[in-house]
């Protein structure tokens, strides 16, 4: 099949299914503008999406790629990882070559958000799917009169086959606070991170690449605009605790987010801002 974009329904959800170079696939959801599937051309799907997660817009669908906007978790006096969610997010463009298929989603500013974060916004998420790669990038909008300043996040939920087998390399030197640990700040001293317990870390002014080491579900992932790397594993209590998280959810999942979520942006009036993450099959 030529790389194309088709409208689907995904677990009851209007949703897409980009179809890329190769026989690669990627699903899309309206709601929350959320990628929910990668599957390169080896067949094998790269994002974790919960067995147990919810998809009639109660609460964020947990996995894939949620985009977090405009707070970081539970950092400020909005619902946490703000309001986007679970927003239904329309069509802005979409668009297919010999060697990629691009789709880009919006959701702006209404009455509801403004009664809640009195700015105009408008969000716009381009995922372009290509033989081996899926780049997401957020663009956000400052269409008002006043500057506003954000945190977020492209909360991404990687799937791997044991993460205690996993290893993450590209953090080395870099602060770290981890709100695991009674939000301590610590130096990366390790050239790898494993994941052995309850991992919950905001690595901060991130500039280089990193690698997951994961067998066969290995990835490089590249990021731009944004600040910080969030690594995120829940580990046995508390995925326990999540109810939409089966027992041993927190074995085949480890979020790398690319965030802004020890920094924060600020956007003019009339300007944007982008992030940008890569992942890439290696």
């Amino acid at each position: 099949m030529k790389p194309c974009i088709e409208s689907i329904e995904f677990h009851g959800l209007e949703a897409f299914r980009l179809h890329g170079p190769g026989g690669g696939t990627a699903i899309v959801s309206r709601l929350g503008g959320q990628v929910l599937s990668w599957t390169t051309p080896d067949g094998r799907e790269r994002l974790f999406l919960s067995e147990r997660a919810v998809f009639d817009g109660s609460q964020a669908i947990r996995g894939g790629v949620p985009v977090c906007f405009p707070q970081f978790g539970a950092r400020g006096d909005l619902p946490r990882h703000g309001f986007v969610r679970n927003r239904r997010w329309d069509v802005a463009a979409q668009r297919s070559g010999d060697d990629y298929a691009l789709l880009t989603l919006e959701t702006a500013d209404d009455a509801d958000t403004r009664a809640i974060w009195p700015h105009s916004f408008r969000l716009e998420l381009t995922v372009m799917l290509e033989k081996d790669r899926l780049d997401l990038e957020l663009c956000v909008v400052n269409p008002g009169d006043t500057a506003f300043s954000f945190t977020g996040a492209l909360h991404t939920y990687l799937r791997v086959v044991q993460v205690e087998d996993a290893a993450l390399e590209g953090l080395y030197g870099h602060d770290y606070r981890d709100a695991a640990n009674g939000d301590r700040v610590i130096r990366e001293t390790g050239t790898e991170l494993a994941v052995d317990r309850e991992t919950d870390r905001i690595y901060r002014r991130v500039r280089r690449p990193q690698l997951l080491r994961a067998g066969n579900l290995s990835l490089g992932i590249q990021q731009q605009g944004f600040a910080d790397v969030v690594v995120w594993n829940p580990w046995v209590d508390k995925c326990a605790a999540l109810s939409d998280m089966a027992p041993e959810g927190w074995r085949h999942m480890l979020c790398v987010e690319a965030a802004m979520a020890d920094s924060v942006a600020s956007v003019a009036p009339g300007d944007e801002w982008y992030g940008r993450q890569s992942l890439v099959a290696v």
